[in-house]
C-alpha cells in the first residue's frame, strides 16, 4: 500500500500530535534532505533529459486522492478493434536522477516515500515528486509510456513501452470519477475504466488471484475522544489499480522474456496464516464455510460493513511477505510468481514514491527494445533489492505502529472496561486478541490455552498513544 492505512480527520492536535512525532522518532525514519539533495533537485527540476517522442496529442488524465500533488500515473483508455487499448504513462524520474549523484544516494537511503495519518515523508524532494516530475494536467513532461493492447476478454495481446513527452489533460478523483460512471456522463476513455476494470478483475478471478479492497481507518476527534470508522474503497478505487496490475504483469512477461529484471515475489500464503484469519473471521462474525477459498471470501466482502473492513485490514498483516528477486543472464528463479496476482508481476507505476520502480521502468524499456539495461541499473540490482527489503520492514513498521497509536487513542479512557473479544493468536499465554466493537486488536496476556479461536469477555488494561500499545486480560 503507498497511501496511509490511517487518516485524521482534521490536523491532529496535542496528544495525538505529540505521539506521531514521538513515533516517527522511534522508528527513525528520515528527516529533512540535505541542502546539496535539494540542490541537485532544484537544478534538475530546470533541465531534465527529454525524450525526442513526442505523446502529447494524447489525452491522458489522472485518478488520485483529492488535493495528490505527487502524480506517478495518467492513463487514456480507448476501444481498439473489438478490444481496447490501454495507455499508462508513468512518472520519468531517471530524467532527472543522475546515478549515484546526491539524488539517488539520498534515493536509495529512504527507499520510499513513508505515510503517517498527518502527513508523509517523500521519497524525493517535492520540487520534482510535486512539481518537475510529477504528471500534473497543463504540463509537458517527460515520462515511461505504456501501450498494452487487449481482447474483448481483457486478456493482452500486444505490449510497447518507450520513453515520451506527455501531457496530462484533467487531474480526477476517485469519487469524481465513480459519480460520472455511476451517472452515466462520464467521457468514454473515462467510462472504460468500469469496462476494461471489470474484464481485468473477470481474469484475475480467473487466475485464482484476489485484489484485497482494504479500507483507510479514520480516525475523528469529539472533544477529548476520538471515534474510530473506515473510508471504504469505491470500486473506481479497484479499477484504477487493474490498470496498474495490468502493467505490473507486463513489465514482468518483458523482463523473463528478455532475461534480467527484478519481480515482485509473494509464495503461497502459509497454512498458520490462514488459520489465524478463519480465528480472527469468528470473532468478527463473518461466516467463512471451509469449502471456500480465501481468494472467494475475500470477493464477497463488503467493504463498507466495519466487521468486513476489520478482516480486510487483518489479511493485509497476516498473509504473508512479499519480496523482490532479481535474476540475470536467463537463469529463471524458481518462485516468479505472486501469490495474490496469481502471475509474474513486479512494481513499476510509482517510482516518485518507491525506489525500485526506477530500475524496473529501464528494465522494461531496455526489453522492449531488445537491447541490455544500463550499466548503472544491472550494477545496483542486488543493492537495490537489499534496500527495498529493509524499506519494506520500516514501512510496515509504521503502518503498523500507525494502525495501534491509532486504536490506542480510541480506546484511551476506557481503561478497565470489558469487551468481547477473540484470541486470534496465542503462545505461552502472550497473544493476540481481535475486539468486536470498536473493531480493534491489542496484545492479550494471561490468557490460558483453551481460548485460541474462542470468544471470550477480556477487559482493557493499557491504551497508550505515545506507545502505541493497546493491552487486555482475560475479564
Amino acid at each position: 500500500m503507498l497511501r496511509s492505512p490511517v487518516h485524521v480527520t482534521g490536523a491532529p492536535k496535542g496528544p495525538l500530535r505529540g505521539a506521531l512525532d514521538a513515533l516517527r522518532t522511534r522508528l527513525d525514519v528520515p528527516g529533512a534532505f540535505p541542502p546539496d539533495v535539494l540542490a541537485e533537485a532544484d537544478r534538475a527540476a530546470r533541465d531534465p533529459v527529454l525524450p525526442m517522442h513526442d505523446a502529447t496529442d494524447i489525452p491522458l488524465f489522472t485518478i488520485d486522492p483529492p488535493g495528490s500533488l505527487d502524480l506517478d500515473q495518467a492513463l487514456h483508455l480507448s476501444r481498439h478493434g473489438t478490444g481496447y487499448r490501454v495507455r499508462y504513462a508513468i512518472a520519468d524520474v531517471a530524467a532527472f536522477v543522475v546515478p549515484d549523484g546526491p539524488l539517488d544516494r539520498e534515493a536509495r537511503r529512504r527507499v520510499n516515500t513513508f505515510y503517517f495519518p498527518d502527513g508523509r515523508i517523500p521519497l524525493h524532494p517535492p520540487v520534482l515528486s510535486e512539481g518537475a516530475a510529477s504528471l500534473l494536467p497543463g504540463q509537458t513532461r517527460p515520462a515511461v509510456l505504456w501501450t498494452i493492447d487487449l481482447d474483448a476478454d481483457g486478456r493482452t495481446t500486444a505490449v510497447d513501452v518507450r520513453r515520451a513527452l506527455v501531457r496530462s489533460r484533467a487531474r480526477l478523483d476517485y469519487a469524481g470519477v465513480q459519480q460520472e460512471i455511476d451517472a452515466g456522463t462520464a467521457e468514454e476513455p473515462v467510462a472504460l475504466l468500469q469496462t476494461v476494470g471489470r474484464l481485468r478483475e473477470g481474469q484475475e478471478a480467473e487466475r485464482g488471484g484476489v485484489s484485497l479492497r482494504v479500507p483507510e481507518q479514520e480516525i475523528v476527534a469529539h472533544d477529548h475522544t476520538y471515534e474510530l470508522t473506515y473510508r471504504a474503497p469505491l470500486p473506481a478505487d479497484g479499477w484504477n489499480a487493474q490498470i496498474s496490475l495490468l502493467t505490473g504483469m507486463a513489465a514482468a512477461d518483458l523482463m523473463l522474456a528478455h532475461g534480467t529484471g527484478v519481480l515482485r515475489t509473494l509464495p503461497p500464503t502459509p497454512v498458520g496464516a490462514v488459520d489465524r484469519l478463519r480465528r480472527t473471521a469468528f470473532a468478527l462474525h463473518i461466516d467463512w464455510p471451509h469449502h471456500v477459498s480465501y481468494a472467494q471470501l475475500v470477493r464477497s466482502l463488503d467493504p463498507r460493513e466495519p466487521r468486513h473492513a476489520a478482516f480486510l485490514q487483518a489479511c493485509a498483516t497476516v498473509m504473508g511477505h512479499a519480496d523482490y528477486t532479481v535474476f540475470r543472464d536467463h537463469r529463471i528463479p524458481e518462485l516468479t510468481t505472486h501469490a495474490a496476482v496469481a502471475a509474474p508481476y513486479t512494481h513499476c507505476t510509482a517510482p516518485l514514491r518507491r525506489l525500485v520502480d526506477r530500475y524496473t521502468g529501464e528494465i522494461a524499456l531496455a526489453a522492449c527494445a531488445g537491447k541490455e539495461p544500463p550499466e548503472w541499473v544491472d550494477a545496483a540490482l542486488d543493492a537495490v533489492r537489499a534496500r527495498m527489503a529493509e524499506g519494506g520492514r520500516l514501512a510496515n513498521k509504521v503502518d503498523r505502529a500507525c494502525i495501534a497509536l491509532v486504536e490506542a487513542a480510541v480506546l484511551q479512557g476506557r481503561v478497565g472496561e470489558v469487551f468481547q473479544g477473540c484470541v486470534v493468536e496465542l503462545e505461552d499465554h502472550r497473544g493476540t486478541v481481535q475486539v468486536e466493537s470498536p473493531a480493534v486488536i491489542g496484545e492479550i496476556r494471561g490468557a490460558g490455552p483453551g481460548t485460541l479461536g474462542e470468544r471470550l469477555p477480556v477487559r482493557l488494561t493499557e491504551a497508550d498513544p505515545q506507545a502505541a500499545k493497546v493491552s487486555f486480560v482475560p475479564a
